[in-house]
């Protein structure tokens, strides 16, 4: 404490922004709370409650040895950390739990200031001052050590809402405001799954993100990748059993993964050209509407309604599934058209999807049926318009052009039509 006691200064307030005398003063031995579960002596008293308050922390660290120390916060709701009079760490905002480290080269036997600033609105109300002492290992070499005494290595890696958001205070390689400068994993994470790879262990990679990421080298490299996005709090109990092959995937990407930010038009570019997966022209890493299964899938029998359309009719496609594998699965069939080469007409365009179950060795068959509007485009004028030419269609487990088992058709529309926008 700032008088030489152990612990820290604790001083509580009424509100939730340290404003006025505090309403209990004490002397905390840690920064570990739940005040949820154990209250701080003050509040039975009815001083206040675990809501809607505010703390602050004063008084020293002294560490033991000199290096290089991971120290941080986990909190829920706001924090500010200053370290020697310097804010390393802010979020003075209202959150769910989450933690933030920095690093820190400290002295051997020097005292350093240290105050913590926290603010708890409602729900969780989680406080914790947390730092490692162990300087001699890198989060990699701890990493390292457990792969090498494991018989495969599942690698949960990403970016959190931490970094990527609407006007955040971050400024870090790859992340710029809340915005995003880099495709890339964060080098540190890179260097983590190279770091594993070399130990010639199996290796499965589970990516946690709110946005596509360019995951070039465990593409090459990984035995697997499995897609968690931010994925709740049963997401663990998912992932494990998708893992295990107890549930049998389906998914299909809603973006595309492309292989760097160089494949992305400029920003300030507004045109569509190489814009999305309809205008795109190269090979991306993972296409939009691409997934596994550990079934596999075969489609035949491809049949249309009509092969020649008047302009606002609808069309009507049938099509069989069959899964060719033994073990019963869920197929994701993704029906694609490819225009007439017409200005401000995408290269292809998602037009339709359904799911269907498939037992192991079964035939399921498949109707899906297109409206005028989903065999539509919008032109270089704005307007949107049914136009004459040849179609073609594709329907199947992904992009035509792709891998993905599919089967085609084509069809040929007379006459053109305005739609309403």
């Amino acid at each position: 404490t700032p008088d030489g006691k152990p612990g820290l200064l604790a001083e509580y307030f009424k509100g939730t922004d340290l404003q006025g005398p505090p309403a209990v003063t004490r002397v905390d031995k840690d920064v570990d709370f739940n005040f949820i579960r154990t209250s701080v002596p003050g509040f039975e008293s009815g001083a206040f409650k675990s809501e809607n308050f505010s703390a602050r922390w004063t008084g020293f660290i002294t560490p033991p040895e000199s290096g290089s120390y991971r120290i941080g916060v986990k909190v829920d709701d706001g924090f500010r950390l200053w370290i020697d009079d310097k804010l390393v760490a802010e979020d003075w905002s209202s959150h769910g739990v989450n933690t933030k480290l920095v690093d820190l080269q400290m002295e051997k036997g020097r005292k350093y200031s240290a105050k913590l600033e926290y603010f708890q609105t409602t729900g969780d109300a989680i406080a914790q001052l947390v730092w490692s002492t162990d300087v001699s290992k890198t989060p990699v070499d701890d990493a390292v050590a457990a792969a090498k005494k494991s018989d495969l290595v599942v690698a949960v890696v990403g970016i959190t809402s931490d970094l990527e958001g609407e006007e955040m205070k971050v400024q870090i390689e790859g992340f710029q405001g809340g915005d995003r400068t880099s495709l890339d994993l964060p080098k540190e994470e890179e260097a983590l799954l190279e770091a594993l790879g070399a130990t010639g262990k199996p290796l499965i990679v589970v990516l946690m993100n709110g946005s596509a990421l360019s995951v070039n080298w465990a593409n090459e490299h990984a035995n697997a990748i499995l897609e968690a996005w931010y994925s709740g709090e049963e997401g663990g109990t998912a992932i494990a059993e998708t893992l295990a092959g107890i549930n049998n995937p389906a998914g299909r990407l809603p973006v595309t993964f492309y292989k760097g930010i160089a494949d992305l038009p400029p920003f300030e570019d507004y045109s569509m050209s190489n814009r999305t997966y309809r205008y795109y022209k190269g090979t991306p890493l993972y296409p939009f509407g691409f997934g596994l299964s550990y079934s596999k899938f075969e489609y035949s029998k491809v049949r249309l309604s009509a092969n020649l359309l008047q302009a606002g009719s609808p069309l009507t496609i049938d099509v069989d599934v069959k899964n060719k594998s033994g073990r019963d699965g869920d197929e994701v069939a993704e029906v694609y058209l490819n225009f007439p080469k017409l200005p401000g007409a995408p290269i292809h365009a998602l037009r339709g999807f359904t799911r269907v179950h498939v037992g192991a060795g079964a035939t399921e068959h498949i109707r899906l049926a297109l409206e005028a509007r989903d065999l539509s485009h919008v032109n270089e004028a704005g307007e949107r318009i049914i136009a004459p030419g040849s179609y073609r269609l594709s329907i199947g487990g992904g992009q035509p052009g792709t891998n993905a088992p599919h089967g085609d058709a084509t069809f040929t529309i007379n006459g053109q039509v305005r739609l309403p926008d």
